[in-house]
């Protein structure tokens, strides 16, 4: 290389060192300079990752008395109830409008609807009853710790004028059972297709 650049005159050796130059800047632009910021960007996401991680150790410290807490809320009588206990739907129904001297004349279920966390139950019920029973058997049921709630309430009175008929649509939200999926034994191997 030396022996090239001694060759050359004096204004090619500039013209050579210019290019030269012009090439280190353009690549310098190109492959450096847009690099300058990241030591910054680094420290940032570095403190903001202490800081998430402060976040979480405060809260898995936490997780006694968030667990009491929890047992508090249970205990306190409204929890959902889970999917088992939707066939104790009519059940419930029936019992309370024993109680409260409503006569069922009819009932029939809904389809179920879920979501990823809730089993929802629709009960329909037709119901012969007075003012005072049907009131107190409705307050009754939307009261106590069943999660039964009333979507449609249809009301008209019979021809003496003395009850009142009332189809109604129950509602109640159950907890969805956790899919559990079976696992593999340990000693089997994966089965596949041999092609003959």
């Amino acid at each position: 290389m030396k022996k090239y650049f001694a060759h050359l005159r004096p204004m090619e050796r500039r013209l050579a060192v210019g290019v030269l130059v012009i090439l280190i800047v353009v690549l310098n632009a190109w492959l450096i300079w847009p690099h300058f910021s990241d030591w910054g960007n680094w420290k940032n996401r570095l403190e903001s990752a202490r800081q998430k991680l402060k976040l979480y150790q405060t809260t898995a410290a936490q997780k006694p008395a968030y667990e009491t807490q929890l047992k508090t809320y249970e205990s306190q009588g409204d929890v959902v109830a889970p999917e088992d206990q939707a066939v104790n739907l009519i059940l419930t129904i029936q019992s309370q409008a024993n109680e409260c001297g409503v006569g069922i004349n009819n009932s029939w279920r809904q389809p179920t609807h879920t979501n990823d966390f809730f089993v929802e139950q629709a009960q329909n019920i037709s119901v012969i009853a007075t003012d005072e029973q049907l009131v107190n058997f409705l307050y009754k049921l939307g009261s106590s710790a069943s999660m039964i709630r009333v979507r449609d309430l249809e009301l008209q009175p019979d021809t003496p004028r003395l009850h009142l008929n009332a189809n109604i649509r129950f509602v109640a939200s159950y907890q969805k059972n956790p899919v559990i999926k079976p696992a593999a034994p340990a000693g089997s191997k994966p089965l596949t297709q041999t092609a003959k």
